[in-house]
């Protein structure tokens, strides 16, 4: 299952403070890992990249955003796709293409964004975790926290919870997709911010990774905003990572090959 409870949070908070049409934020996507992945994009409005690329590791590639613009990045992994861009992913799958037209499958670690004249950004693992995944904001002005998760969760993931593949963990899912329960969902009489409250297994992901989502109303210490600023989205970086990003990209809405 998919949580949109907080995504539609940031979405009225950042349009209470209202958007700015007339500049961009450019957004740097990192592959630390020592695997090649497959970068899913999805969007509230314009999507960049057509919605998914591959980056092999030690790669880095740069887009550029208008303010207003929404969406989530997130890293597939195990992919197989054939010259036409149609294939299988072992998660974080969008469907069978390269491209991305809907939200990855669960289990995946996410990066979601609602730029503006004051930007809210924030990593979550309510659909779970496969990757780690932070996002670094680059001289802005605010709390500009780095948020996310820089441990890899797949190594103590409870049991009951490991998603494999080929006989492999290569996931930790959350206990909503598995037990998928009210109480676990934040759904029924458990969807307020009062009645949903972290579980042992929100707990788990929380004190591994304190600025990321554990469950969907964990948005205290999740959210963060920033203004004025670019973004480093780094999978399997530490956050003390200093990966900088400058605003002198030409490569507006496309892929910076």
């Amino acid at each position: 299952m998919h949580s949109s409870i907080h995504i539609i949070i940031i979405i009225l908070i950042a349009l209470a403070a209202g958007l700015n049409l007339s500049n961009c934020t450019n957004l740097t996507i990192v592959n630390n890992c020592h695997e090649t992945i497959w970068p899913g994009i999805t969007a509230t409005n314009t999507t960049l990249t057509g919605g998914g690329f591959v980056l092999k590791p030690g790669e880095s590639t740069v887009f550029s955003a208008p303010n207003g613009w929404g969406g989530r990045i997130w890293g597939r992994t195990g992919c197989d796709f054939n010259k036409n861009g149609n294939g299988t992913c072992q998660t974080g799958a969008c469907g069978t293409t390269l491209t991305c037209t809907s939200p990855g499958d669960p289990p995946a670690s996410i990066a979601e964004f609602t730029l503006g004249d004051t930007t809210f950004y924030d990593v979550s693992l309510v659909d779970g975790f496969n990757l780690p995944l932070t996002v670094r904001p680059i001289q802005g002005k605010g709390d500009c926290r780095v948020a996310g998760c820089d441990t890899d969760l797949r190594a103590n993931c409870p049991p009951e919870l490991t998603f494999r593949s080929d006989g492999k963990p290569s996931a930790c899912r959350s206990a909503c997709n598995v037990f998928a329960s009210d109480e676990y969902c934040c759904k029924g009489m458990y969807s307020n911010p009062v009645t949903c409250m972290p579980t042992n297994y929100s707990k788990i992901f929380k004190t591994a990774c304190p600025v990321a989502y554990s469950y969907a109303y964990d948005d205290p210490t999740s959210i963060i905003t920033c203004s004025t600023t670019d973004f480093v989205v780094s999978f399997c970086s530490p956050r003390q990572n200093n990966a900088l990003t400058t605003k002198t990209n030409s490569y507006v809405m496309g892929r910076k090959g």
